[in-house]
């Protein structure tokens, strides 16, 4: 098949990077957890690699599943690589670890976690989960007790004014708390800082 305006085949086998690796028989593909380009490059391949345990380490197999444990960026990237320059699934591994490495560099300090905001759309849960998500990846490990202090200066002043009163409580109950001061602001219950300020 000709390339699209000349530039790209989307011949069988120039979209499959290993069109003549096969599966074993009986063997059932299992679920990937799909790597986005966030997080540990290193424990994704550990993952992938736990999973694939069925192909007995065969690097034609581990190198051809690859893109199934992939999404977003990170299949982009898997799709645009010289196959041929992978000789063995180290190399692979090896490119690939390489170049997702910065993840795992810019590393987020404790002044960074009072930075993350609440994304506009985002519900306090999921924003309690996000920066929790973070705050765990702070070296030195941070105390349950310190990363609530750290999450409550990160929060706006509402949410703030509101949950001062959870220091103490675990981060759980925190974001707990949180949830009920946004169903307050949803209902009217509570009047958000903004909106006294506007009304005076």
């Amino acid at each position: 098949m000709q390339g699209l305006g000349g530039q790209v085949s989307v011949a069988y086998k120039d979209l499959c990077l290993f069109p003549d690796v096969q599966l074993p028989v009986r063997f059932k593909m299992p679920k990937f957890d799909l790597y986005d380009g966030h997080g540990d490059p290193v424990a994704h391949l550990r993952g992938f690699c736990s999973k694939m345990r069925g192909v007995d380490g065969k690097d034609e197999l581990l190198m051809a599943y690859f893109s199934q444990s992939l999404s977003g960026t990170t299949l982009e990237w898997y799709t645009r690589q010289i196959h041929s320059r992978w000789y063995t699934w180290d190399d692979l591994a090896q490119a690939f670890s390489r170049h997702f490495q910065y993840n795992i560099e810019i590393i987020p300090d404790r002044l960074s976690l009072t930075k993350i905001e609440k994304k506009p759309g985002e519900c306090f849960r999921e924003y309690g989960y996000r920066w929790r998500e973070q705050a765990v990846r702070v070296n030195p490990l941070m105390e349950e007790s310190e990363m609530v202090e750290y999450f409550l200066q990160a929060l706006e002043p509402t949410y703030f004014g509101h949950l001062i009163s959870a220091i103490g409580k675990s981060f759980n109950e925190v974001v707990k708390m949180g949830s009920m001061v946004e169903e307050g602001l949803k209902s009217s219950k509570i009047m958000s800082y903004s909106a006294i300020k506007a009304t005076t």
